[in-house]
């Protein structure tokens, strides 16, 4: 992995952004690997994304952040920079259902997925072999139904000693509490086994069988207090025909969703995501 320093920047769109940021980076001998911009004209805002090859500059990362800074109030960016060989620790929460755990377990441990898999959090015990064979912790916390925040509790302790990063839903299939949210806005990842925001809640594909769809699809999101309402990463759909029962639905739509979720994870990891209100800008 080549070593770079990724700069992801928004602020209100105005003259002399990209010469600004890119004398800066040429000032200090910076090589740029990749570039990307994106103007909204809606909103008036202007996205960039940056990546530097960190051997090229005469400034480590945090000599980096303290320069640019008086670009930065100069222009009023939201900004930040990271470093692309420090891989993110990220957390899983699952349930029972085993196929987005999987695939995201085989992408890390094949090296496609750059990241630290610190631990795995279920509130089913059936995943324990195939997450243990990994050699990543696997916590077993059940939900009682009478007190459900008694699992968050012990969820959000753990996250804390793993210092997570990064969250991600493989079909956790609970609702976590605001708090928590709101505590890792913009860190939690979720899969969704529906293209939002058609069908939300339980079953989906059974609610777009009985519809009659010749599209189904799966939505990967950022989560937010409000249920299924979060800023979209990415998306995709497959199409069916009357000849598709439910269950061949379900069967398509579980590939759907491993993909979209590796997917958006992938875009996440690298940095590749500027959230700007309920929306993404997406560098990919």
């Amino acid at each position: 992995m080549e070593h770079t320093y990724r700069l992801l920047i928004s602020c209100p769109d105005k003259v002399g952004i990209v010469a600004k940021v890119s004398q800066f980076i040429s000032d200090h001998k910076g090589w740029l690997t990749e570039a990307s911009y994106h103007s909204e004209a809606d909103s008036g805002w202007f996205f960039m994304r940056n990546e530097i090859r960190a051997d090229s500059l005469d400034l480590n990362l945090q000599q980096f952040t303290a320069a640019f800074e008086s670009i930065a109030r100069e222009y009023q960016m939201r900004w930040f920079i990271t470093d692309s060989t420090a891989p993110k620790k990220i957390v899983i929460l699952a349930s029972h259902a085993s196929h987005c755990l999987a695939d995201i377990l085989y992408r890390w441990h094949s090296g496609e997925l750059h990241c630290e898999i610190a631990a795995v959090i279920a509130n089913h015990d059936n995943l324990r072999s195939m997450v243990e064979w990994h050699d990543i912790p696997f916590h077993y916390i059940p939900v009682e139904k009478g007190n459900k925040q008694r699992h968050f509790d012990q969820v959000e302790t753990l996250l804390s000693k793993y210092q997570a990063q990064t969250i991600v839903l493989a079909r956790y299939m609970q609702i976590l509490p605001s708090a928590l949210c709101q505590q890792y806005q913009g860190q939690v990842i979720n899969i969704h086994h529906s293209f939002l925001p058609s069908f939300v809640g339980a079953n989906p594909y059974y609610q777009a069988y009985d519809r009659g769809v010749k599209l189904i699809g799966a939505t990967c999101h950022y989560v937010t207090a409000d249920l299924d309402q979060g800023p979209i990463i990415e998306q995709d759909v497959e199409r069916v025909s009357h000849r598709h029962n439910k269950d061949d639905l379900v069967r398509l739509g579980r590939d759907v969703e491993k993909i979209v979720l590796a997917r958006g994870l992938r875009y996440h990891l690298e940095d590749r995501v500027v959230i700007h209100g309920n929306k993404t800008v997406i560098f990919d």
